[in-house]
């Protein structure tokens, strides 16, 4: 039987918002985490390249990678559209500055329930040319397929898995995916989703997930808890990605009180519930 492989323990800058790019990397390193993923929103503002080049260069210094720039580019949204090209422009633009080999998207602003037909077609059309023109930009400032940090296979889409868009149900966030090529997605427990539903919701879009966000709430976004208190939950979905074999982000996005001080329990807490999914993964996707 071959070797199973890990996911990889990150954590997103969102976490902390408020603080510098400078106090995330410091925060990640003493927590004993590997990677980063840069929000844009915060951290790595569209329209300055240089700035995302010296984070990424802090990022590195301090023996982190960067997993991915987490944009608030909605696909689908903005009726203009010239205005949707320079906006996707200036996010690839940060992503290659950034060095990251992950953008993260949003599938639309609207519930899949709500959005009608000609909405979510524009929508997956809309991720279709994401995926081929980031597939076409690599990470050195070139396009197409030779050098850069990217390996020369461009940059890999991703969507939010979240409410009020196209993947805030599983069998539409399933149906998106099987309509778009080369797309790939995060995933997430959907707030108050009891523990066996949501890892059945991720058992089905599982040969597309690349990076999982971390965090216990229950039952709602007002209740934030340390990882512990969902222990289950986390233990069965990290065991369900590190039996794919594939190097997937497991990346803490929120923690309680945003305390920057309880990073290093939460973080601890994490790899403890890696290196369980990694010694006792067989190759065997848990059953529905």
């Amino acid at each position: 039987m071959g070797r199973v492989s890990s996911p990889t323990a990150g954590m997103c800058s969102v976490t902390y918002r408020p603080l510098s790019a400078d106090r995330i990397v410091e925060l990640a390193a003493a927590a004993g985490l590997d990677r980063v993923e840069w929000g844009q929103d915060a951290h790595v503002p569209l329209g300055d390249e240089a700035e995302a080049r010296r984070v990424a260069e802090a990022t590195r210094a301090a023996g982190l990678e960067v997993s991915a720039l987490g944009s608030y580019y909605r696909v689908g949204v903005v009726a203009d559209a010239e205005e949707d090209r320079r906006m996707w422009r200036q996010v690839l633009d940060a992503a290659r500055a950034l060095g990251a080999p992950r953008i993260r998207v949003w599938a639309g602003n609207t519930g899949s329930a709500d959005v009608g037909a000609a909405g979510r077609r524009r929508i997956v059309d809309g991720l279709k040319r994401c995926v081929d023109s980031a597939a076409e930009t690599t990470t050195d400032g070139g396009t197409g397929g030779t050098g850069g940090t990217g390996g020369g296979t461009g940059i890999t889409v991703a969507t939010e898995f979240h409410a009020d868009t196209l993947t805030d149900e599983i069998v539409s966030a399933r149906s998106m995916l099987d309509d778009v090529p080369g797309l790939r997605t995060y995933w997430q427990p959907p707030n108050g989703m009891p523990d066996e539903e949501a890892l059945s919701g991720l058992r089905a879009v599982l040969d597309r997930v690349d990076g999982v966000h971390v965090f216990s709430w229950w039952p709602t976004s007002r209740e934030r808890w340390p990882l512990e208190h969902r222990e289950a939950l986390w233990r069965g979905a990290l065991a369900t990605v590190a039996a794919t074999g594939r190097e997937i982000d497991a990346s803490i996005e929120f923690v309680p009180g945003d305390d920057p001080a309880v990073l290093p329990r939460e973080a601890a807490t994490l790899r403890r519930y890696l290196l369980g999914a990694s010694g006792t993964a067989n190759g065997t996707i848990p059953p529905a």
